[in-house]
């Protein structure tokens, strides 16, 4: 027995509209359609999915408040950092640049989820 293919994550959200609104009209993903009968989403990028479960009494908390990505989080890589930093500052989005000096930035989406945006390569 070997695990063969990473399928998808789950993140919880307190409120579905905000978290529609900040994955699927801020980082513009796709959303996919899904059969199941409790409050989501589910996002689709190539052969891996991002489930939003609704969990109305959520508290993120966060080990480290100074460092985002020090956090448990998720990791999406685009091909253009800085239109990306731009889209998520016109939205008023929090940013953090790594601390690495990388290609990289963190940011929160409305319930406080860390989102970790690197750059191609």
């Amino acid at each position: 027995m070997k695990i063969i293919r990473y399928l998808h994550s789950s993140i919880l959200v307190s409120d579905l509209e905000k978290a529609e609104y900040f994955y699927g009209t801020i980082l513009g993903l796709e959303k996919v359609e899904r059969t199941l009968n409790f409050s989501g989403v589910w996002y689709q990028l190539g052969d891996y999915q991002i489930h939003l479960i609704v969990d109305p009494n959520l508290i993120v908390n966060l080990a480290n408040k100074e460092k985002l990505g020090r956090n448990y989080h998720l990791a999406f890589e685009v091909d253009n950092l800085d239109e990306m930093l731009e889209r998520l500052e016109s939205y008023d989005c929090p940013i953090q640049k790594s601390s690495s000096g990388r290609g990289a930035c963190f940011t929160q989406d409305f319930d406080g989820n860390v989102i970790e945006i690197t750059a191609v390569g």
